[in-house]
This record gives C-alpha cells, structure tokens and sequence, in this order.
C-alpha cells in the first residue's frame, strides 16, 4: 500500500479527502470497543496496517495476516513453500521483519515447518496478536490518525 494510493494516509494528510462510501461510523466505533472487534471488521484491519506501517512497526499485522492466509491452504506442497517463506521473512533471527516471540516457540516452528500442518504457525500468531493487542492498540486509539477518521466520518462533518 503506496503513501501515494491509500486513501488513509491522503485523509490523514488532507481532511477534506473522503473515505470510501462503504465504511461506516458504526466500524469506526466498533474499533474502539476491542481489538477483537477491530480485526474483525473489513477495514479495520487495513487501517491498523496503515497506523502500524507510519509507526514502522507493521511486521507483526503483516505476520498476523500472511498467517491467517497460510491457514487457507489447502495444498501440502504450497503449504510447504509457504511456511519457508513465511520462516525466512518473519522467524528466523535476524530475518527482515523478524517478530518477538520467546525462542521456545521459534523452536517449536522450526520443528513444525518440516512437516507444515495449518496450525504450524498459530502459538506465534497468538504471542503477535498478543503484542498488538497490549502495545500498539492503545496507542492507534489514541493516535492522530484514528481520530482524525472518526472526526471525518461524523454524520453532522459535511468535508
């Protein structure tokens, strides 16, 4: 998602930009109810990406969502591809998104990525989730960009 394409960040900048038609007020406040209700909306998460890409910190949504993705396939020998890929970019240490996780559970998926099932992945998912949910969810709550939305979709701004 280019700086130049996202219709988040032109907002952010710009407050006259509009949002898509399809998102609601309703998301925008569910996202602040809980962590779990913003990962469960359709643009919630794409938003939480965008927040955590200007903070820099956005390998742990992105390892999260290649996760949930990984899960879907259905195929032993794309499956196999896949969790090397996914081991390589975000597991092993010092790899270019590399996640916080404790090494017990990076031994664990080293062992699992020999024979991949779908859940291989899924403890280190929910340490990530985890850390989102504690450390960088407050802080996108309270962040400019969070209010700076929830100021342009108000029924009553006419921007």
């Amino acid at each position: 998602m280019s700086r130049q394409n996202c219709w988040i960040c032109k907002m952010c900048g710009d407050e006259s930009k509009r949002l898509p038609s399809n998102i609601t007020l309703e998301e925008v406040l569910q996202w602040g109810q809980s962590f779990e209700k913003l990962m469960a909306t359709k643009y919630g998460p794409v938003v939480y990406a965008a927040y955590l890409k200007m903070e820099h910190s956005d390998e742990n949504i992105k390892f999260w969502m290649a996760c949930e993705t990984y899960k879907k396939i259905a195929s032993r020998w794309s499956r196999i591809s896949r969790a090397k890929k996914l081991y390589k970019t975000y597991i092993q240490p010092q790899s270019p998104r590399e996640i916080n996780i404790d090494s017990s559970t990076r031994e664990t998926i080293i062992r699992n990525i020999q024979e991949p099932t779908q859940m291989c992945f899924e403890e280190a998912q929910k340490i990530v989730y985890m850390h989102m949910e504690r450390d960088s969810y407050p802080r996108f709550l309270k962040s400019e960009m969070y209010q700076k939305l929830l100021k342009t979709i108000q029924p009553n701004n006419n921007s």
